[in-house]
């Protein structure tokens, strides 16, 4: 289990490194990141490398026992660089510079930037590769971040290239774009351009594919870096950090060519439920390799600097959130950064080291956090063991689905990457373990897999749920699914075709709720109630017209209709059983309250039990092969009963302990105070809740 964080000696004298290695040896630390704002350190101009500092600080590291992360430095181009060639730099959609002056200014597809970056990639690793001290690799930094799309002269051969290897032929691309609107059509690859300013809406299959080309485009720059790396004859293993649910990135893309999976992320302490989506953004890393321990590779110790109010973490809230990442798969715990900088636009970003020093409670709950992961026990390496899938809920995230719906004229204006954290926050409140998967992923053993506004589904993806039904699956189909196809193009027979054969309905309008004013209940409200076996709900943003199809073996159900509005006493939800599963249709928006009674109705028919029962909303429960972590998020005391033996735990303690019947397991009651948390080795494969 490493424990650590960014470290950046340039920006200090050799006085502070040795006090900084003595302080790391205090707080526990076993790796750092090095170097990766060190580009103009290493390379003060494009002939002459100076490597004197950096491996005086890589041997003063590994001869107090503390590994590498070492960075290939090339987030942030030095400014001898961009004046040499200006080219490099990146500009937006109306054409504007990104100038240097603050970081991330560089064109993904400039051959300058790649030419130098590859230079001193190859300088450091030829170095520093077969170091003792070096244990993994780190290549450049939050790739996009600041900088999600390109739209240069650079952009737009690289753009008009990956075009031609796309479609082939400029005919394939003007049927994928329909091209005949507007009098859209192209003669040539050569004139088509990046998506810069127009007098209005742009054809929204080349702003899909400009996207696709951006995130591809950031891949092809990591892709290099490694593939220098490696031939080299590095063997340690290679990443960059991810974002969470970064939207400019396919992770899904990405995910196969990384060693393993590090992830940035930063809940915010001003909401008391952002723990729901840090867990959704570990469950995520998690899923992006599922056989492979991932590492929080950042993370604040307290506040951020970076939004309009910066609240510090609560007391203990440092160590659940940490915990919170271990349990949910993490074999790393890094933050950023060591210590706190004295100048720069992030000197009022929380660091291991705070400027008060080490006589702050931030300062010993670093010290704490780090005796508490060195005593952890091993935990289970593999994050899927027989049966464990039997207990887990599939919910479906797809960035390019993202992408589709982010762009304009549309029936009504989701937020995809909102909507999807709400669901996976409906699952979680009841203390189900989620999976994040893909349209056409192995879903396998999954007893329900929910598909959240999937608008864009290839044939593939839905060749793949239709079949997961089939074969016994249940399936929870959201509204303003399946409505077009991987073109962003309607298939013949309107909407909701690829899936209608397995849900027995499909959609003759989406009833777009689009009056924020209007009282509930009249025509064009923003809300609709749905009256609902399992309660009354509300529906928001849309309400689908849906239409029973009656040329169908086995007629789909209506379990829920609308209650008022356009579509009084019509089906707002209906159910469908096919081959050996059933598929559900959800018509509307729920609110949250909605959202968790329709997913808990949908886990019970298909045998979905939580991690741990009885638990308050505020605490968390996660599996992790044979262990199970709670952690409390709340500001009040919590109890929960687990079955097996506590392995490790702060801010809890152990009640009465008793055998379970029959069990070989003790049955134990921990009482967790604000952010305790308490890590339980059970004796269950995962077929069964602890």
């Amino acid at each position: 289990m490493h424990y650590g964080g960014d470290y950046n000696p340039e920006q200090w004298n050799d006085e502070v490194w040795h006090d900084d290695v003595r302080l790391m040896r205090e707080a526990g630390v076993t790796l750092v990141s090095l170097g990766i704002f060190a580009w103009a350190r290493i390379q003060p101009d494009e002939h002459t490398f100076d490597f004197d500092w950096l491996d005086r600080v890589i041997d003063l590291l590994h001869e107090n026992g503390i590994a590498v992360d070492l960075a290939t430095a090339t987030a942030s181009p030095p400014a001898w660089a961009v004046t040499a060639y200006p080219g490099i730099l990146p500009e937006d959609e109306n054409g504007a510079t990104y100038w240097q002056g603050s970081r991330q200014h560089y064109a993904p597809a400039s051959p300058d930037y790649r030419r130098l970056a590859a230079a001193l990639v190859t300088a450091i690793v030829e170095r520093y590769h077969a170091h003792p001290a070096v244990v993994m690799w780190h290549v450049n930094n939050e790739y996009g971040c600041h900088v999600h799309r390109d739209y240069s002269d650079n952009a737009a051969i690289a753009f008009r290239a990956w075009l031609e290897r796309r479609y082939g032929t400029i005919e394939a691309l003007n049927a994928a774009w329909g091209t005949a609107f507007w009098s859209q059509a192209y003669t040539s690859f050569d004139q088509i351009v990046p998506p810069r300013k127009a007098p209005t809406s742009h054809n929204p299959t080349g702003l899909l594919d400009f996207k696709r080309y951006s995130s591809d485009t950031l891949l092809e720059l990591f892709v290099m870096e490694r593939d220098i790396i490696k031939a080299a004859g590095a063997t340690q293993p290679v990443t960059t950090n991810f974002m969470g649910a970064f939207p400019a990135a396919d992770y899904w893309r990405w995910a196969p060519e990384l060693d393993l999976i590090s992830d940035d992320n930063y809940a915010d302490p001003h909401d008391p439920r952002s723990f729901r989506g840090a867990a959704f953004t570990r469950d995520l890393m998690r899923s992006l390799k599922p056989e492979v321990p991932w590492m929080l590779m950042e993370q604040a110790t307290s506040a951020v600097n970076w939004r309009a109010s910066n609240a510090p973490k609560a007391p203990g809230q440092l160590a659940a959130l940490s915990m919170q990442a271990v349990g949910r798969g993490a074999d790393g715990i890094l933050f950023f950064q060591w210590r706190q900088s004295t100048r720069g636009s992030e000197k009022f970003h929380s660091a291991m080291v705070p400027h008060a020093g080490t006589g702050t409670r931030t300062w010993r709950e670093v010290v704490e956090l780090g005796a508490s992961l060195k005593a952890l026990p091993t935990l289970p390496a593999q994050q899927r063991v027989d049966g464990e899938r039997r207990q887990r809920v599939a919910l479906v995230f797809d960035w390019q689905n993202g992408w589709a719906l982010e762009n304009p004229d549309h029936p009504t204006v989701l937020d995809y990457g909102a909507l999807v954290q709400r669901w996976y926050s409906a699952l979680h409140r009841q203390h189900l373990m989620v999976d994040i998967v893909t349209t056409e992923s192995d879903l396998a053993d999954y007893p329900l897999v929910v598909l959240p506004h999937q608008y864009l589904l290839t044939d593939a993806g839905a060749a793949n749920l239709a079949g997961y039904v089939e074969r016994g699956g249940h399936l929870l189909v959201t509204a303003f699914s399946d409505v077009v196809d991987g073109d962003d193009a309607f298939r013949p027979g309107g909407f909701q075709v690829g899936l209608r054969g397995i849900t027995g309905v499909t959609v003759d309008d989406f009833g777009a709720l689009v009056a924020p004013d209007a009282p509930a209940g009249e025509p064009g409200a923003r809300a609709v109630g749905v009256d609902a076996p399992f309660g009354p709900m509300t529906g928001e943003l849309l309400a689908e017209e849906l239409r029973l199809l009656d040329d169908l073996p086995g007629p789909a159900e209506v379990v829920a209709s609308y209650t008022d509005g356009r579509l009084a006493g019509s089906p707002a939800l209906t159910s469908r059983a096919a081959g050996l599963g059933r598929a559900h249709h959800l018509g509307t928006v729920p609110d949250d309250e909605g959202m968790r009674a329709v997913t808990e109705w949908a886990a019970g028919l298909a045998g979905v039990r939580p991690v741990v029962e009885g638990l308050s909303e505020w605490v968390e429960a996660a599996r992790r092969g044979d262990v199970v972590s709670v952690i409390n998020h709340g500001s009040e005391s919590a109890e929960a009963t687990v079955s097996g033996a506590v392995i490790a735990s702060m801010g809890a303690s152990v009640g009465a302990s008793r055998a379970s019947a029959g069990l070989p397991d003790t049955e134990s009651t921990l009482s967790l105070q604000p952010f305790g948390w308490a890590m339980v080795r059970t004796t269950s494969n995962g077929e069964h809740p602890a």
